[in-house]
């Protein structure tokens, strides 16, 4: 079971959130599909079990930042879409803001030198 785990990369507090939003700005998308794309644009190195996504997908509709319509997939199946609203895309940009911060500041402590010069 140890060896599962061994190459996990655990996610920061929030950076689901930010990954869901960044996804869907590139246009509408089913919850498999947003785990799908999380994953192929990660290098296969970043996974999102369904027992995170969807609470967070449901999170962020309470916030306002994403809407859910029904609606049929491409193999004809009913699948639940989620979409980017104007709030969504606000809050997206602020989410990439405080994430530049924090790979400054990783980069600050992890290279010290290079980042005084």
């Amino acid at each position: 079971m140890r060896e599962r785990y061994k190459n996990r990369i655990e996610l920061l507090q929030g950076t689901l959130d930010l990954m869901i939003l960044q996804t869907l700005q590139w246009g509408q998308q089913h919850g498999y599909g947003i785990a799908n794309a999380i994953q192929a644009n990660s290098g296969e190195v970043l996974r999102v079990e369904t027992g995170s996504l969807y609470p967070a997908l449901h999170r962020l509709e309470r916030q306002g930042w994403i809407k859910s319509a029904w609606k049929p997939t491409e193999a004809g199946q009913r699948a639940k879409f989620y979409r980017l609203t104007a709030a969504g895309k606000r809050q997206l940009t602020a989410e990439r803001s405080r994430w530049d911060q924090l790979v400054g500041a990783m980069a600050g402590v992890l290279n010290p030198r290079e980042s005084q010069s």
